[in-house]
């Protein structure tokens, strides 16, 4: 057993664990709310706002785990390939933006990193930073 594999239980683990608690988080938020009917006209868009934050609190905390991407960058998109999979959100956008890179960072294990799949993993990382800026840094 590599150690790579040895962290995956505990990186999952961490992920559902932060997931959970934005889910909570977000319902308890949103069953305690005494905002005015005005206020809560724009809750929707709050509650997206909210959710969509905690979605990329999730991308950057999977993408910050996992080996030295400088060290091992095949190792590492293993690792990040199968969290970021893991990751779901009601965001179209931002669902298909994840996925993409998840894919990437996969091309990029079963190709060792060729210098293709090594430049669709930039582009898709841009494309993260664009709705959670910092997150693929």
């Amino acid at each position: 057993m590599t150690n790579l594999s040895a962290r995956h239980p505990a990186v999952r683990i961490l992920v559902a664990a932060l997931a959970a608690g934005t889910l909570a988080t977000v319902s308890l938020t949103a069953c305690s709310s005494s905002a005015s009917p005005a206020a809560s006209a724009t809750h929707p868009a709050q509650t997206a706002a909210s959710a969509t934050a905690a979605t990329c609190e999730l991308v950057g905390a999977a993408l910050s785990d996992g080996p030295d991407p400088d060290a091992d960058p095949v190792g590492y998109a293993e690792a990040q390939g199968g969290l970021l999979g893991k990751i779901h959100t009601q965001d179209a956008a931002l669902q298909g933006a994840i996925s993409k890179l998840a894919g990437a960072y996969q091309q990029f294990f079963t190709s060792n990193g060729s210098s293709t799949t090594k430049e669709a993993v930039a582009v898709a990382s841009s494309k993260i930073n664009s709705f959670c800026p910092g997150a693929a840094s």
